[in-house]
């Protein structure tokens, strides 16, 4: 089973499983919301799952192998990993594949990393065969956040400075994913995996890249932190305080490592931010 199915890296696992030939229950909040994972893969079979409704896990639990771990960027985030991961020892789950945050295992890190830790830890007691992966920023980030802006202004606002950061594509992250949940479950237990890109960006590289993939000049532009704050006036306090963290880190430099984690799990080198800007340049058209 895949959580988060209809996410950017959820939706990545679900095709990858499905390539794969392996039979995929995606977990999503929304039956109807879920449907285009069919498209997929019509044989995806669809469940409603949600963290804050325990009855709606041990239904979507069941009968379920392997379990791919993913909870939403909210407050409640190890609350939700804790109580799946009870629900699917409950269930008889073979191996639970977490996905959590590159640094999460830093001392005394960052708050996302913290909430990442406990979840990590929670499962590595709970008698469960496990593995972790903690993959840096995603790429998609890109499309997701600042592609309203590089459409509109031909910009990316960003809080980072000079800050390098090995960016990695959610496919690659699938990929690993995928890995893991076929491989023999005795293989990889109680591993934990840095997912990286393969080279580390500063955001006018990444402009540059998909300036060359749209043809039509795009930069980047260093926001100071207050002026960040201020562009999330929507956003609950404790969001923007971890995102500000997690920039901050970017702009020390602590974003820059490079492993060759990923490669070693799926065989094949990550994708450049130059093939990610090619095959999404569509994303970025006025």
């Amino acid at each position: 089973m895949v959580t988060g199915a209809t996410g950017t890296v959820g939706s990545e696992l679900v095709r990858a499983l499905s390539n794969r030939g392996v039979h995929v229950r995606a977990g999503v909040h929304s039956v109807i919301k879920g449907d285009r994972l069919r498209q997929l893969n019509p044989a995806v079979q669809l469940v409603e799952l949600d963290f804050q409704r325990p009855e709606t896990l041990d239904v979507a639990l069941t009968g379920v192998d392997r379990a791919f771990l993913l909870v939403p960027f909210v407050e409640t985030q190890v609350e939700d990993s804790k109580r799946f991961i009870d629900a699917a020892k409950a269930a008889g789950v073979k191996q639970v594949v977490k996905l959590s945050a590159m640094g999460a295992d830093a001392e005394p890190g960052i708050q996302l990393g913290r909430w990442h830790r406990e979840a990590e830890q929670y499962l590595a007691q709970s008698g469960l065969a496990y593995a972790i992966l903690r993959p840096n920023s995603f790429l998609q980030n890109f499309i997701t956040y600042q592609g309203p802006s590089i459409r509109e202004q031909g910009a990316i606002y960003q809080p980072l400075g000079e800050g390098r950061v090995s960016y990695i594509d959610a496919f690659d992250i699938a990929e690993a994913a995928a890995a893991l949940l076929t491989a023999d479950v005795a293989r990889y237990h109680g591993r934990a995996f840095t997912l990286t890109g393969p080279e580390a960006l500063s955001g006018h590289e990444v402009a540059a890249a998909i300036g060359a993939a749209t043809g039509r000049p795009v930069r980047y532009v260093d926001v100071p932190e207050e002026a960040a704050r201020q562009a999330m006036p929507g956003a609950p306090q404790w969001m923007i305080d971890a995102l500000m963290e997690l920039n901050a880190l970017g702009r020390a430099g602590y974003a820059a490592p490079i492993t060759a984690d990923g490669q070693q799990l799926t065989g094949q080198r990550p994708r450049t931010v130059q093939e990610f800007a090619q095959a999404n340049r569509h994303a970025w058209q006025p």
